[in-house]
């Protein structure tokens, strides 16, 4: 019985997560698709939502609490922002390289 207990709320802990990460998706692309505010509002909350959505997946699937900070819990924090700094610094510098070529 209490491991049916401990599944189930695991389980619900996973599907807020899904559900959420899935909401933090399907907003940026509607604001997108829609085009109903200036671009630089969209970008800034394009922004914001994917940084909440790194928290996210952050404390829903890879149970990382920042209240209970961990040596190895900072060591996936950091990696992970030096692997997003350079796939998005690369990404920027790969497009504006592009673009000046393509003139």
């Amino acid at each position: 019985m209490d491991n049916e207990l401990n599944y189930l709320k695991e389980l619900r802990f996973y599907l807020t997560g899904f559900f959420l990460a899935l909401l933090l998706t399907i907003v940026p692309f509607a604001l997108v698709a829609w085009g109903n505010l200036p671009s630089r509002s969209t970008l800034m909350i394009i922004l914001v939502l994917g940084l909440i959505q790194v928290v996210v997946h952050f404390r829903f699937f890879l149970h990382i609490d920042l209240s209970r900070q961990k040596r190895e819990d900072l060591q996936l924090i950091l990696f992970s922002v030096l692997l997003l700094t350079i796939m998005g610094g690369g990404t920027i510098w790969i497009m504006s390289n592009l673009a000046y070529r393509m003139q």
